[in-house]
């Protein structure tokens, strides 16, 4: 078992998650068949697509960890190195404190021995006090100069382990950057699969059926309302003009990867799931108020007509299926069914507590 406590050089949690993460890519790629327990053609494929999409995202936040990490040890390294550099100053200008104090010995006395400078002295009296805070002096200084050099040892003991923590935990990044990297490979051809099985569904206007996925544990949703994908960037808007729409467009679109788990925005009964047509792929939820939204140009659904979903569920992965230019996932918040009755799905969401 990995132990969470951190040390102040190593990252201990860092290296477990990375030893997880070298494990599961292999138990993804194992699924390569088109079957699994959960039934039907096509089920292993969407599921291992949405297992790998879970496992590019922890491996793309445990690189920015280790990459953040190193950093910090590098940035110790250098602290280090600027204390050492200002001990070796210290210590060069204490031996010019005891150069000075030499020279003035031997201004005094020259190298006549202490006896001999006591008899020749005009008062013995004050050579006497003179010499005794000369030897305190050199005392102290020499006392510092040791001390200085211990501090010296113990910093460049430090920088050395600093250092040393800094390259593992370069490596380490490396290794997490050249796993994610293999994931993203992994991903992205199961994605094109996926995205092949759509393609010959909606072109044949019949859907696979439901492709129950794992619904995440970790992430659990405690709002009412959420958006329909956890990260994206919002392509073309409500209301938008293009030659792809016949009047104006009808819904808002998240610019997502092909296969990233499309999520049902608030609670509420699978009124549709249909393929084939114009939004290829697509599922209608009814809510409460009498407002429906959908969820179109997917690549795969995990719902099934008639079925009840809650905030933030897995209902589908999002596809370029139907009059798609690429991936994407197109939201529409209706007042009917059908089409027709589109709202602005932003100023919707955002009534509800969701800001995009």
């Amino acid at each position: 078992m990995c132990s969470p406590r951190r040390h102040p050089l190593l990252v201990p949690a860092l290296l477990c998650a990375f030893a997880v993460l070298a494990a599961r890519p292999a138990d993804a790629a194992d699924t390569g068949g088109d079957e699994d327990a959960h039934g039907g053609p096509g089920t292993g494929l969407s599921a291992q697509v949405a297992r790998l999409y879970e496992d590019a995202a922890i491996a793309s936040q445990r690189y920015e960890a280790g990459r953040r990490e190193a950093e910090e040890q590098r940035a110790r390294a250098l602290r280090l190195e600027a204390l050492l550099d200002r001990e070796r100053r210290e210590i060069a200008s204490m031996h010019e404190d005891l150069g000075r104090i030499a020279r003035a010995q031997y201004r005094s006395g020259g190298e006549l021995p202490l006896t001999a400078r006591i008899i020749l002295a005009d008062n013995p009296d004050e050579l006497m006090r003179g010499q005794r805070v000369f030897s305190q002096s050199q005392l102290t200084v020499r006392k510092a100069i040791d001390k200085s050099r211990r501090a010296e040892s113990r910093l460049a003991a430090d920088e050395a382990k600093a250092a040393a923590a800094w390259r593992t935990l370069e490596q380490r990044t490396t290794e997490l950057a050249d796993l994610k990297k293999g994931i993203e490979r992994k991903l992205d051809q199961a994605r094109g699969q996926l995205q092949g099985q759509a393609d010959a569904s909606a072109a044949a206007g019949a859907c696979r059926g439901a492709v129950r996925l794992d619904q995440p544990q970790a992430t659990a949703v405690t709002s009412a309302w959420v958006a329909p994908v956890a990260s994206y960037v919002l392509s073309a808007g409500f209301g938008s003009g293009g030659a792809r729409w016949v009047s104006r467009h009808t819904g808002q679109d998240f610019a997502v990867p092909i296969g990233t788990p499309v999520r049902a925005v608030g609670a509420g009964r699978v009124v549709k799931v249909s393929c084939g047509g114009a939004f290829g792929i697509e599922i209608v939820v009814q809510h409460a108020g009498g407002y429906y939204t959908q969820y179109a140009h997917l690549a795969s659904v995990a719902v099934d007509q008639g079925e009840r979903v809650s905030p933030g569920q897995w209902i589908g992965q999002s596809g370029t299926t139907g009059n798609s230019t690429g991936p994407h996932l197109h939201f529409e918040v209706r007042v009917t069914p059908g089409m027709g009755s589109a709202v602005d799905p932003v100023r919707w969401l955002s009534a509800r507590g969701v800001a995009l």
